[in-house]
């Protein structure tokens, strides 16, 4: 089987993207893992598939797949690289788009300077929709991970995350704690890990261990749910530069009921062919 493929990342999260529907394939795990492979494949951070629309009033259906071959419900960067995909490979020519997704339907917009917007939903914030075992809805939670008692919030940006706040990014425990806390037991459906230090109301760095990826240089959803947390916690304003490893995103959130505003790059980098 021989696949076109296109490499491209949002911020150095890395992706192939595949038109899945001027191409008729089905992909196995061990096929994306494959391909996800750094030396033996193409390499990713996860694989983005393009479908035709399932459903009334969406565009497209948007498939996303860790380079462990799972699929996961929600990628914010990879959604800001699938509107430029779908607009560059003449499959739409609209500025405004609604795709389906395991989390939930996305909406994306085409800027005028090139950089792309994702209404990323309302945030979830009750144990059971993220999901996380706990007792009732708090904005902290204590979690024993190894060594240390930690302090968490814990939210859905239709994928689970964990956020934790540290004094530092550059020392914070990622490769460490970030494993533990990701296959931790009240994750049932494990979860993402974001280590966030806050430099002003309006700015934060942040590091993410993603669930079977591992830590990557930036994580849009990542990034959604630390703005979250820290205005949970009444640590942040209304709008947030976000400073990951790979570059900036803008995080807009007004607040409870209302969605999550994502704004950032989506870069193609090369298009190819690769055989199975």
């Amino acid at each position: 089987m021989i696949i076109n493929f296109t490499k491209m990342h949002g911020l150095g999260n890395d992706f192939i993207v595949i038109d899945g529907i001027n191409q008729a394939l089905s992909l196995t795990p061990q096929q994306i893992r494959q391909l996800s492979d750094r030396h033996f494949g193409i390499g990713c951070d996860q694989l983005l598939l393009v479908e035709s629309a399932t459903s009334p009033g969406a565009d497209f259906r948007y498939r996303i797949y860790n380079a462990d071959g799972g699929e996961v419900e929600q990628c914010g960067n990879g959604a800001r690289c699938f509107m430029r995909f779908v607009r560059d490979q003449g499959l739409t020519e609209k500025s405004h788009l609604t795709v389906e997704t395991l989390g939930g339907p996305l909406k994306l917009v085409q800027q005028a300077d090139g950089q792309v917007t994702v209404d990323m939903g309302v945030p979830r914030l009750e144990p059971a929709d993220i999901p996380f075992i706990a007792p009732g809805r708090a904005c902290t939670y204590a979690l024993d991970v190894l060594d240390q008692h930690l302090q968490i919030a814990a939210v859905s940006m239709g994928n689970p995350h964990a956020v934790l706040l540290v004094d530092d990014v550059d020392s914070a425990p990622v490769t460490r704690i970030g494993p533990a806390i990701e296959h931790h037991s009240r994750f049932p459906a494990h979860v993402n890990v974001g280590f966030m230090q806050i430099v002003a109301a309006d700015c934060i760095r942040l590091r993410v261990f993603e669930r079977g990826a591992g830590e990557t240089l930036a994580c849009g959803s990542g990034a959604c749910a630390a703005v979250v947390a820290g205005r949970l916690w009444e640590r942040l304003s209304e709008s947030v530069k976000v400073v990951l490893k790979g570059g900036e995103l803008v995080v807009s959130w007004a607040g409870e009921g209302q969605p999550v505003l994502m704004t950032g790059p989506a870069t193609t980098v090369y298009q190819g062919r690769i055989e199975l």
